[in-house]
C-alpha cells in the first residue's frame, strides 16, 4: 500500500512513502521511503539519505530531517549504521549508535526512536512484535541474508522480550529476480552459506542465471519461525523514477548512487 503523508513543515512538501498493512498500528510508525521528496539533485535526486555517498552532507541531513519530521521526532532520534553486509545487531536504545557504527541491523524497545536501513537494491526488512513493544530493522544483501542477518535480528528482538510467533515482518523494495542476473560464483557461494536447499530461488535460462534476493530473505524469515510476512513487490532496479539502484548505476558506469531510507519505531504516547 502506498501512502502519501500530509505536508512536511515548514516546506509544505509531501514525502511519498510505502507502508505495509501488516505493520500498521497505532503504536508503530514505519515507512519504506522512495527517492522522491528530497533536496538532493543529479545522481542523488532527490531524497538521498546516505552520508556514505558523495552527496552534499548538508542536503543528506536535510533529507533525513524530512523523514524524521514526518513522524514528529527530531532528526537526532533517527539512527542508522555503517552497513557492512554482515550480521551484527545494535540495540539502539541501550547504546546510541553513530552513523559510523558498523552493523546491519538494529532493534529498539523505546518509543520516540526511529531505526533506519539504507538500501539501493539490497532488501530492507522491518519487523515488530507489537505486544512486546519491540521493533527491528535489517539490511540484507545476498551475503548478509545468506550468513544469517535475519536470524540475528530476530534473536536480538527476543532479548528485548519479543516472541517469534508474534513478530510481523515486511520485506521492502529491492532488486527483483527479473533484474538480478548473477554469475555461478555467487550461486556457489550462496549454496555454501545457506543451510537449506535454495535452488527454487535460482532461475537459469538462455545461458543466464537470475537470483531471487527478496525470496531468500523471505525464506530466512520462515527458517527463523517468522510466518507473518508482507513482501512488497517493488523492483528498485526497474523503477528508476521512484528508487535508487546500485546495479543500475554500475551498468551505466555512473560514479555514485543514492540510497533510500526505510524506518520503523514505536510512537510516543502523544503522537
Amino acid at each position: 500500500m502506498t501512502n502519501t503523508p500530509g505536508p512536511y513543515s515548514p516546506s509544505a512538501s509531501t514525502l511519498p512513502c510505502i507502508t505495509s498493512r501488516l505493520l500498521e498500528s497505532g503504536r508503530v510508525a514505519h515507512g519504506f521511503f522512495t527517492r522522491e521528496g528530497g533536496k538532493s539533485d543529479g545522481l542523488y535526486a532527490s531524497l538521498n539519505a546516505s552520508y556514505g555517498s558523495n552527496d552534499d552532507a548538508t542536503l543528506v541531513s536535510d533529507n533525513r530531517t524530512r523523514v524524521a519530521t514526518r513522524f514528529k521526532i527530531d532528526a537526532t532520534q533517527l539512527y542508522t549504521l555503517k552497513q557492512v553486509h554482515g550480521t551484527d545487531v545494535v540495540h539502539a536504545d541501550l547504546k546510541t549508535p553513530a552513523r559510523t557504527t558498523p552493523g546491519d541491523a538494529l532493534v529498539c524497545a523505546t518509543p520516540g526512536i526511529l531505526i533506519g536501513i539504507l538500501a539501493a537494491d539490497c532488501v530492507p526488512l522491518l519487523l515488530v512484535d507489537q505486544d512486546a513493544g519491540v521493533v527491528g530493522a535489517a539490511h540484507a544483501g545476498w551475503r548478509g541474508a545468506a550468513t544469517g542477518v535475519v536470524e540475528a535480528v530476530v534473536t536480538a528482538m527476543e532479548e528485548r522480550g519479543a516472541i517469534r510467533s508474534r513478530i510481523r515482518a515486511a520485506i521492502g523494495p529491492a532488486i527483483s529476480s527479473s533484474s538480478y542476473e548473477v554469475g555461478e560464483d555467487l550461486i556457489t557461494e550462496v549454496n555454501k552459506l545457506v543451510s537449506f536447499d535454495c535452488s527454487f530461488l535460482i532461475n537459469r535460462q538462455d545461458s543466464k542465471t537470475w537470483f531471487d534476493l527478496p525470496g531468500l530473505v523471505r525464506s530466512q524469515c520462515l527458517q527463523s519461525d517468522i510466518t507473518l510476512i508482507d513482501q512488497l513487490a517493488h523492483d528498485t532496479y526497474a523503477d528508476e523514477e521512484r528508487f535508487f539502484s546500485y546495479r543500475r548505476a554500475v551498468h551505466r558506469a555512473e560514479p555514485d548512487y543514492g540510497r533510500q531510507l526505510s524506518v520503523i519505531g514505536l510512537r510516543l504516547p502523544s503522537i
